[in-house]
């Protein structure tokens, strides 16, 4: 005869003022919570890295301003062409300093020189002052 067998078989016990908890609610109690709520976003936003933006050499820069020129001499020559290009280009990040390089190719619907910006067909749009390469 072990310790609780005279009681292994009752039933829970019943207050007359205090409703039953469902099963659900019991569990809850005992589930595991995070105390400091948001603290693993931050070390993850921490340990992510970015690049730093890299000044453009006055090489890179003519390269650029001939690409573009030479693109502006293709729309005015055929409006409906649309070259297809490979636009190598900053993206700062919203978070932190720095940010990432991407590469994006595509054809090209125009560049949009009150904004300064490349827009693509897809309808993607490029900030010129972000651009380091343009190869087509």
């Amino acid at each position: 005869m072990s310790r609780y067998d005279d009681i292994i078989h009752l039933s829970r016990p019943q207050y007359p003022d205090l409703p039953p908890m469902s099963i659900h609610d019991r569990a809850a109690q005992f589930s595991p919570f995070a105390a400091l709520v948001g603290y693993d976003d931050a070390v993850a936003e921490t340990e992510r890295l970015t690049d730093r933006r890299r000044e453009i050499s006055e090489e890179e820069t003519r390269d650029l301003n001939d690409a573009l020129s030479r693109l502006t001499e293709a729309f005015a020559r055929e409006p409906k062409t649309h070259p297809s290009v490979c636009v190598l280009y900053f993206i700062p990040d919203e978070r932190k300093s720095g940010g990432r390089y991407s590469e994006k190719q595509g054809d090209l619907r125009t560049i949009d020189t009150y904004h300064r910006q490349l827009v693509f067909c897809d309808g993607e749009t490029i900030p010129i002052d972000c651009t380091y390469r343009i190869t087509f």
